[in-house]
Formats: structure tokens, C-alpha cells, sequence
């Protein structure tokens, strides 16, 4: 079966064309790089000079598509050129062959090309050199370097750089792509904070008006249906106020809408009271200094998110709310830190056979993002006290070497 050969490239076939027309032209011309009297012309006259040229330009169509089997026969070539009376378009063509098979080359080829074209150039000034004793016979090395390791070295160069251009564009590309990841998991952060801030803030609300509205349909009293009608009423603006915040927050991306401002601990007391008007007997002790914003807003949402699981969960009983300032656990100690802040919510357990305790599930994994976030502690489990099992949830949020940032 015949072999095909590659279909060559349009410039390929321009470059071909334009050498072989150029050295006709000069052999039309009569212009030859040497006289006919030389010892190394073995075919004078003016039709051996053709048969280089010709072959020369049929290597030209394989440059790129056959560099090594295009550099081998343009080889044969110009030691055939050298023959005869010469043509200066085919050795410019050779140069091109040997520049094209060091730049679209294997690898191989690339490397050895350069090296072995560098060594015939060496050989071709000290051989001669020594043999004649001629400074003239330096030029055979310097022809040898002009017409093959030129052409080889400036090939090798361009590599270089085109592998180095290459080399970027994928590093940009994976970069590219890297901030695309990142911005994926912006978003799927931003919208599991939206979803804990729809927990903290709506449940609440929710679960009031649903214990409320059972009441209501419960108990045959007037006035128990009416006070149970007013505290929905109540949590229903509230829920709704904070729905429309939060869908106006989602909305807005000219930033043209102001964000209402992150609560603080201040809000303590009407959160405490809001938690007593739902049927909760909560306590509030508060002992803590200043703390930086992201460990006040940490502290507000964990008191919130356990008065809402208090209020679906816990028995009844006495829920209580402390933040005391103290000394960081091990290893924050270690770190330096002087200073945390203490945050402590128990409530009654009760005695159930599949007890669901406040701060379970989401809100718990909530709450322990947003400490890990400070690189604080926190721990929340059933406890024995004189009063029986509680369930208690503890923060420590160290105050010092806070970075600041929404930790909402």
C-alpha cells in the first residue's frame, strides 16, 4: 500500500512557490554563488543547479507537515548544491528547512538539532584550519554556522518562547478556572448563610405561631384565643419583616439598598423578651465587656438560634442565657489570648424516648461554623444538675486577635 504524504500547509506551498521562482530567476539571471573553475564543482554548467532547487522547493511543502523528512532530504540537497555552480535561493531555502525542523520538531529533535549543527560548525573551523594552515579555511566553519546552526539556534529560541507563551495560557487558564471554583463555593456559601439566617430569624416567628395557633384551636377560651391571636399577629410582622429584608438583601446587586444593620448583643433583651412572649421562662445574665463586632454578632445568632430550638424542643422548665468575659481554653491560651468571651444557654432536657435537644441539626452546625470561623470552642450535649438533666450549649469566643469580618 502506497504511503501519502501529509497534505502540506497553504503558507508551506507560498513559501515553496516563492523559492522556487526566485531561483529561477536568479538562474535565468546566470547569477551563481560560485564559478565554474572551483575544485569542489563537480557538475559545471548552468542545468545541474536546478535539480537542487527543485528538491529544495518540494521539501519547502513539507516543512511543517515533515520537518525531520524534509530537513533529511534538504540535506541530501545542499550537499548536491554544493556540487554544482550553486544557487543562493536553494540555501536560503535549506535555512528555513532547518529552522522549520528545530520549531515544529519532536522534542528530540529540538534538542539535537541545535547540538550536532553546533558541532559541525566547530569542526568545520578547526579541520580545515589545521589541515591547510589557511585563514580562509575558517570561513568553511563560519558558512557551516551561518547556513545550519543559525537557523537551528534561532529555531530552538522561538521554541522556548512559544512553550513558555503555551505554558502561560494554561496557567492562566487554570486560573481562570480556579476563580470560577472559587466563585461557585461564594455562592453556595452566601446562599447556606442566607438559608441560616432564614433559620435564626424566621423559625422563631414560625414556631410561634404555630404553638399559638394549636392553642388557639385547642382551648375553648376567648380570651386564651385572643392573646394567642395577638402574639401571631406580632410574630407574623416580625417573620415578615425579616423575609422582606432578606429578599431585598437577595435583590439587590446595584448596591443601591442598604443591608439593615447585623444585630448586636444590645438586642439581648428584646430578643429575651420576644422568647418570653412565645410561653418561654428565660434569664438573661449578661457580665461581658466590649467585644469586636464578628464575636458580638457570633454571640447574638448562637443565644438566638438556642431560645428557637428552646422554644421547639426543651420540656418545660427555666431557660437560662449567660455571657461572662474569662480566660480562652487550651491551646488559645498557647496562641496568647487573654481574653473570651463565654456564652452559655441551658434549658430542660426532659425525659423523652427520641429527644431532639435545642441546637440540633442545622442550627448546631451553624453555630459551631461560626465559632470555628473566631477559632473559638464549642460544645453542646446533655448535663446533670441538681435540677435534674439539661441540655446545655458553650461557646468560647476569644476577643483578642479577632479578624474582622461578617460572620452572619
Amino acid at each position: 500500500m502506497a504511503v501519502r504524504l501529509p497534505r502540506p500547509r497553504r503558507f508551506d506551498v507560498c513559501i515553496a512557490t516563492g523559492g522556487l521562482l526566485g531561483g529561477l530567476l536568479l538562474w535565468g539571471l546566470g547569477l551563481a554563488t560560485r564559478p565554474h573553475t572551483e575544485v569542489y564543482v563537480l557538475l559545471p554548467g548552468r542545468w545541474p543547479v536546478l535539480l537542487p532547487l527543485f528538491v529544495m522547493a518540494g521539501c519547502e511543502l513539507l516543512r511543517r507537515a515533515a520537518p525531520r523528512t524534509a530537513l533529511l532530504t534538504g540535506t541530501a540537497a545542499i550537499v548536491l548544491d554544493t556540487l554544482t555552480q550553486g544557487n543562493l535561493v536553494t540555501i536560503l531555502m535549506y535555512t528555513d528547512l532547518m529552522y522549520a525542523a528545530v520549531l515544529y520538531g519532536t522534542p528530540a529533535s529540538a534538542r539535537r538539532i541545535p547540538r550536532i549543527t553546533g558541532l559541525l560548525s566547530v569542526a568545520g573551523i578547526v579541520v580545515p584550519f589545521a589541515l591547510w594552515r589557511e585563514p580562509e579555511a575558517l570561513l568553511i566553519g563560519v558558512v557551516t554556522g551561518i547556513v545550519a546552526f543559525g537557523p537551528a539556534a534561532t529555531g530552538l529560541i522561538v521554541r522556548n518562547h512559544r512553550d513558555a507563551a503555551e505554558s502561560a495560557r494554561l496557567r492562566a487558564e487554570q486560573t481562570a478556572l480556579l476563580a470560577e471554583m472559587d466563585r461557585t463555593q461564594a455562592v453556595t456559601a452566601e446562599r447556606a448563610r442566607m438559608a441560616r439566617e432564614l433559620h435564626d430569624m424566621v423559625a422563631n416567628h414560625l414556631s410561634a405561631i404555630a404553638i399559638h395557633s394549636t392553642a388557639a384551636l385547642s382551648l375553648d377560651d376567648p380570651k386564651t384565643s385572643q392573646d394567642a391571636l395577638a402574639v401571631i399577629r406580632e410574630n407574623s410582622v416580625e417573620g415578615l419583616s425579616e423575609m422582606r429584608r432578606l429578599i431585598g438583601i437577595l435583590r439587590d446587586s446595584s448596591g443601591d439598598l442598604e443591608p439593615a444593620a447585623a444585630p448586636t448583643l444590645d438586642g439581648l433583651g428584646s430578643l429575651v423578651e420576644g422568647a418570653r412572649a412565645n410561653g418561654l421562662d428565660v434569664t438573661l445574665d449578661t457580665g461581658h465587656g466590649e467585644v469586636p463586632a464578628p464575636v458580638e454578632l457570633a454571640a447574638y445568632r448562637i443565644v438566638q438560634e438556642s431560645l428557637t430550638n428552646a422554644l421547639k424542643h426543651a420540656s418545660s422548665g427555666r431557660v437560662t442565657v449567660s455571657l461572662t468575659m474569662g480566660a480562652p481554653p487550651m491551646p488559645l491560651r498557647q496562641w496568647g489570648r487573654d481574653g473570651s468571651l463565654v456564652v452559655t444557654v441551658t434549658s430542660p432536657y426532659g425525659d423523652r424516648d427520641a429527644p431532639r435537644a435545642p441546637g440540633s441539626g442545622a442550627g448546631l452546625v451553624g453555630m459551631r461554623e461560626r465559632v470555628e470561623l473566631l477559632d473559638g470552642t464549642f460544645e453542646a450535649g446533655p448535663e446533670d444538675s441538681p435540677d435534674g438533666k439539661i441540655w446545655v450549649v458553650r461557646a468560647t469566643l476569644p476577643v483578642n486577635d479577632t479578624v474582622e469580618g461578617d460572620t452572619a
